[in-house]
């Protein structure tokens, strides 16, 4: 089935120690044939964040944003 993401927002969010990061959320989308000739893109439930730069981030449990590579964990502003 075919997948794509769909931004669903940008915001900013800060380290520790006061630098800001640029982040993006986005929604998992499935195509799904309707009938002949048309399309539609369905929501999975699925989303996911990254920052400006392309490396992914991991929504932890209390709202702070993780990134994977590197530990560094940021505050939504």
């Amino acid at each position: 089935m075919d997948r794509k993401l769909h931004l669903l927002e940008a915001f900013v969010a800060q380290d520790d120690q006061g630098a800001s990061y640029k982040v993006f959320g986005y929604e998992h989308l499935v195509h799904a044939p309707i009938s002949a000739g048309f399309q539609q893109w369905e929501p999975t439930g699925v989303a996911e964040y990254k920052l400006a730069s392309g490396e992914h981030l991991e929504l932890e449990h209390d709202g702070v944003l993780r990134v994977a590579a590197s530990g560094l964990r940021l505050k939504r502003q």
